[in-house]
């Protein structure tokens, strides 16, 4: 099922970041992208973040493992350490991955004491070095997710130096979640709710910084506000929206790559889930394992209620689980 490392072919064409759906942890699993993917086919997917420690010291394939058809397909890279970050991204290139990126912007206070994620936007040399170490591993773009500023160092001019810094070990693609974070006394939750959001921020770093490419995050809901933000950045990643009504994608081929397919119905989505489902239970696995990711295509229909509970909830009770989930899916019939 998951991809062995692969002999060494042509380059991969480099994935489009026109959009994309944010790395969020306990959340876009190998599970979760092998749904989404049948809902869009030019979205680019990326994992949970993943430490270098966790990589390598622990059991890498069963962090990188992946379906080939979740392609394009980024692996998050959370650390500091410019060699480690150098090693796990040559697991990445050769475990198949079109990307890597590096966590600049997570402001867990569980990851701010290994250096990881938000609290390097205080260190732009460091991420410089950890950059450059990446990208002389590897031939697979490395980029770079990221705050417009944490609490005490949130002016305009120390975000410029720290993208000037990233930039010139390297760069080109900069993914900014417009807001800042608050490394004290504000959960991951809160910081991703709390402070303000600031697209003109994050506008006028695309002018100013016009040849790199920027991709915006944060707060985004919806098709139309995804083209709106294309006619100022080069790219747009939803986050929470994409996981809790992920039928946004249906779409996402058609309205902004042209794609003249037809768009996936709720039901032919589930319907092509359904062996996935089958053949993850047979190796072992629960289906609540992948079901928990599609609670969100039931939204906004008669019915929708009853979906949710079928499977948040009686499948757990359920001694033929798979009986729930075609009772679910009927749910979805002409939807």
């Amino acid at each position: 099922m998951h991809s062995q490392a692969a002999t060494p072919t042509a380059p991969r064409p480099e994935p489009s970041r026109r959009f994309s759906v944010a790395p969020m942890m306990d959340w876009t699993d190998r599970h979760c992208r092998f749904f989404l993917r049948l809902l869009s086919q030019h979205a680019l997917l990326y994992t949970e973040m993943v430490t270098t420690g966790a990589l390598l010291h622990n059991d890498a394939q069963r962090f990188l493992r992946h379906d080939d058809s979740e392609h394009p397909l980024a692996l998050q890279l959370g650390g500091s350490v410019p060699a480690d970050l150098a090693a796990c991204a040559r697991l990445a290139e050769d475990a198949g991955y079109d990307e890597v990126n590096l966590n600049v912007g997570c402001p867990s206070d569980r990851v701010q004491n290994n250096m990881i994620g938000a609290c390097l936007m205080g260190h732009p040399a460091l991420v410089a070095d950890c950059v450059k170490a990446m990208q002389d591993a590897v031939s697979i773009p490395v980029t770079v997710k990221h705050r417009i500023g944490i609490n005490g160092r949130d002016s305009y001019a120390e975000l410029c130096d720290f993208i000037g810094q990233v930039r010139d070990a390297g760069c080109r693609s900069f993914t900014v979640h417009a807001r800042i974070a608050i490394l004290e006394g504000l959960s991951p939750k809160e910081n991703r709710e709390i402070p303000p959001l600031r697209y003109d921020v994050a506008a006028q770093l695309k002018a100013d910084f016009a040849d790199l490419e920027m991709v915006l995050n944060g707060g985004i809901k919806s098709l139309d506000e995804c083209r709106t933000h294309l006619q100022t950045f080069d790219g747009v990643m939803l986050g929470r929206e994409a996981y809790h009504n992920p039928y946004v994608l249906a779409e996402v081929d058609q309205q902004l790559f042209g794609s003249t397919a037809p768009v996936v119905s709720r039901a032919e989505a589930i319907e092509k889930l359904r062996p996935y489902i089958v053949a993850h239970m047979q190796g072992g696995g629960a289906m609540h394992h992948i079901t928990r990711h599609i609670l969100g295509l039931g939204q906004g229909f008669p019915g929708a209620r009853r979906f949710r509970q079928l499977l948040s909830a009686d499948i757990h009770k359920a001694s033929e689980p798979l009986k729930v989930l075609d009772q679910a899916a009927e749910l979805l019939q002409g939807r």
